[in-house]
């Protein structure tokens, strides 16, 4: 029998809490079953395992960025929605560094197309059309722009630009201006 107020949906909100906290590889149900000072065996007719918590953990992470993303592409487009698109990301990263880490999990191929995912490739499509890009070319700017963001992100976010000037949103922003004008002189095959 399910405790009374546990949710898979309180249970997937209070994960990612904790992943923010203790960081998304400590996650656990045991971990979770802790914080809500119940028994392991309570959780289990909400959630399969550790697994299946993680999972639903970097569902609700992809529908909250894809969410923040929609919410900053309103009306914008241009050099001006690409940076509105890139600061969601890293705004995320620092304010939710556990769930963050939760939405790069590599989610199975059905769970993955059911998920917030795509919409974030419509949204970095939608960015891109502002540039005139086609196939494969808009591919090719996806991946770029999707490694660039988490690559400075991953290293900001591990101190990899603590030890130097300038300031890191200095850098960040003259990011942003070189991918801007790459996209706009999008080199020909």
């Amino acid at each position: 029998m399910a405790r009374v107020g546990l949710t898979t949906q309180r249970l997937a909100q209070a994960g990612a809490e904790l992943a923010d906290e203790v960081g998304f590889d400590q996650v656990t149900v045991s971990a979770l079953a802790r914080r809500f000072d119940v028994k392991v065996a309570s959780l289990y007719s909400h959630l399969r395992n550790s697994q299946d918590l993680r999972t639903k953990i970097a569902l609700l992470a992809l529908e909250e960025l894809a969410d923040r993303g929609a919410a900053a592409l309103a009306g914008r487009a241009g050099k001006d929605a690409l940076t509105a698109f890139a600061n969601v990301y890293r705004d995320y990263a620092r304010e939710h560094p556990g769930r963050y880490a939760a939405a790069q999990m590599r989610l199975a191929p059905e769970t993955a197309a059911a998920s917030a995912g795509g919409r974030h490739a419509q949204m970095t499509r939608a960015i891109l059309r502002g540039y005139d890009l086609s196939e494969p070319d808009q591919t090719h700017a996806v991946r770029l722009l999707g490694s660039v963001f988490h690559g400075y992100v991953s290293l900001e976010m591990g101190g990899g630009f603590s030890h130097s000037t300038p300031d890191t949103q200095e850098t960040w922003s003259r990011v942003l201006d070189a991918l801007d004008i790459l996209l706009r002189k999008w080199p020909a095959p």
